[in-house]
């Protein structure tokens, strides 16, 4: 089966680092060429953007506006500005609410994690630093550990008290961008080209607000902050122009213009909360285990010179030995536990059970002791007797008169022995003794054959336990349980969890409406629309390959709907659980 298209992270580590680095580059270029038009990079950037658009939450607008023919005409401007403004703003809140979720799983820790924290997993430049105050203080006050916790506290604290704020700051704004749209869609739809300029207008006041929130940040930054290096120069976005106040229609250029300063100003958001997340960003993996990768290092450097005093290279052969050696013990083990045991297997599956005649014992030597003792008892019965037996005689029957006569002879053994039947009776017994040894031999032969299977399925076990081992390592890879995106128990798990996370801030939301908190109803609707686009990207791939999309679509949709009533919200949720995709386990009973 193929792996699911995790495509979200890698699309948006790239961005996060390309938002960065071209908007540095668009400022050099500008600090060199003071009258090079930066509407000009925007156009460029505009027209040579990636196809391969990173498909988002859908917009809230009529179903019926694919099929417009006047919004057709517009779609390439009005769809694709509305999609970017989305897309760009979820991407930002998302490199801002994974390193958020980091910091506060950090504050929940204990006091010794938190020291634990600052000494050993921020780098070595900080574990040096951490351990000079730690003795400085244990020789000067003897409370450095008490100094310790609470720098790291303060360190910690800080991040999330920013992060949380800038996370406020851009959820807010989306929702405000989307409540803006889903309020003149269907006008928008109708009438693109009355109901666009005033659209650019509102986008424009909304990133003004959201300005002011971020230089708020700006502004409360604390001098003895523990965040390196500065925040630059404040955000400021561009204005859409001032043109037409008289109610007149906007002209092509006057569009372009605008919707050229939108992308300016997303431009310039995507290069300042870049800026700031890298500031208050999570350490790297590398940075947080330093310390294991060192060791491994010096190991792997001990290791290497190790191996190269045995080796050719200084006139060794003891390396190339260990390799023959190698070599020849896992071709003994390939031959011994899974080449000759499976071949053993099937020569013992086709061939024992053709030819279990053959062996120690022969079913026809067996038959000829059997038609000899039959013939011995028929004619010693006859003899005995006086009468004429049938050839199909029981053996048995016949036995027993063999027994009564020689009972009777042994009551004068010696006489018998020379002129009666004793004699005679004996060999019959002995023949009888024969054949039943016979037949014994030849059912152990039997079972002894069928043993062999036994035996040689021991002998395969281990190479079994092995590639099976090595079979649920390559599952577990192969399924990337980790994530969301994945097909195995754990990404189910993460699935239902984004749609509990989605009812939980919807019903937040809606206890904001009704407490008259209108900023932060529209900071939880936010919240509510990452919650949704992660579902909506984590569910896609599988809903696809179970036909389940289109009405997932629709549930999700729904849920964006900011007029649409909390308790049919509940009602839409309660019916999206219940989809295979969703579902806890696919064995379900």
């Amino acid at each position: 089966m193929a792996v699911p298209p995790s495509e979200t992270e890698s699309v948006e580590k790239r961005t996060f680092l390309s938002q960065f680095y071209s908007h540095y580059l668009g400022n050099r270029i500008h600090a060199l060429y003071p009258y090079f038009s930066t509407n000009f990079l925007s156009t460029f950037v505009l027209r040579f953007r990636s196809t391969q658009r990173r498909e988002c939450l859908p917009l809230p607008l009529p179903s019926s506006s694919l099929d417009a023919p006047l919004f057709m005409t517009k779609r390439s401007r009005v769809h694709d500005v509305l999609e970017d403004i989305l897309e760009r703003v979820l991407i930002n809140l998302h490199s801002v609410q994974k390193n958020l979720q980091f910091w506060q799983s950090r504050a929940k820790r204990s006091d010794s994690e938190k020291a634990r924290f600052m000494i050993f997993e921020r780098g070595p430049r900080a574990f040096i630093d951490e351990t000079v105050k730690l003795l400085r203080g244990l020789t000067a006050q003897g409370s450095s550990t008490q100094n310790l916790s609470q720098s790291a506290s303060d360190y910690i604290d800080e991040r999330v008290g920013f992060l949380s704020s800038l996370r406020y700051s851009l959820a807010t704004f989306l929702a405000q961008v989307y409540m803006e749209v889903d309020k003149i869609g269907e006008d928008l739809v109708e009438d693109p080209e009355t109901k666009l300029p005033s659209l650019l207008v509102t986008i424009s006041v909304l990133f003004s607000t959201l300005e002011a929130s971020i230089g708020h940040l700006h502004a409360m930054r604390q001098s003895d902050s523990s965040v390196d290096g500065s925040y630059s120069t404040p955000l400021l976005f561009e204005k859409v122009p001032e043109i037409n106040q008289e109610g007149s229609q906007w002209t092509d250029c006057e569009i372009r213009d605008a919707i050229n300063s939108v992308y300016q100003n997303l431009n310039k958001l995507d290069s300042y909360i870049s800026f700031l997340v890298i500031k208050h960003r999570k350490p790297r993996k590398i940075t947080q285990y330093w310390i294991r990768y060192t060791c491994g290092a010096v190991g792997l450097s001990v290791c290497s010179i190790w191996l190269l005093r045995h080796s050719r290279l200084v006139g060794s052969s003891d390396l190339d030995n260990w390799v023959q050696e190698a070599r020849n013990s896992t071709y003994s083990f390939f031959r011994n536990h899974v080449e000759e045991p499976i071949f053993s297997i099937r020569d013992e599956l086709f061939d024992t059970f053709k030819k279990r005649h053959q062996g120690i014992m022969d079913v026809e030597e067996v038959q000829l002791t059997s038609n000899s003792l039959h013939r011995m008892l028929l004619a010693f019965s006859e003899q005995t007797k006086g009468q004429k037996f049938p050839v199909n005689a029981s053996d048995q029957e016949m036995m027993e008169i063999v027994m009564d006569r020689y009972e009777k002879e042994l009551m004068h053994p010696i006489q018998n022995l020379l002129n009666g039947e004793l004699v005679r009776a004996i060999l019959i017994q002995v023949q009888k003794l024969k054949l039943d040894t016979e037949t014994a031999m030849l059912e152990l032969n039997q079972i002894l054959r069928a043993n062999e299977i036994n035996f040689a399925v021991l002998t395969a076990l281990p190479a079994f336990f092995l590639s099976l081992l090595l079979m649920m390592l390559v599952r577990g890879w192969f399924k990337q349980d980790t994530k969301a995106e994945g097909r195995g128990r754990v990404a189910r798990i993460q699935r239902r969890l984004l749609v509990i996370e989605v009812k939980k801030r919807i019903m937040q939301y809606q206890n904001y409406v009704d407490q008259g908190l209108e900023r932060d109803a529209e900071y939880m609707f936010g919240l509510a629309l990452y919650s949704l686009d992660r579902l909506y990207h984590s569910v896609k791939w599988h809903a696809e390959a179970t036909g389940e999309w289109e009405r997932l679509r629709e549930d999700i949709i729904d849920l964006a709907k900011p007029r649409l009533q909390t308790s049919h919200k509940e009602s839409v949720i309660s019916h999206m659980v219940t989809f295979d995709c969703l579902l806890p386990s696919r064995n379900r009973l």
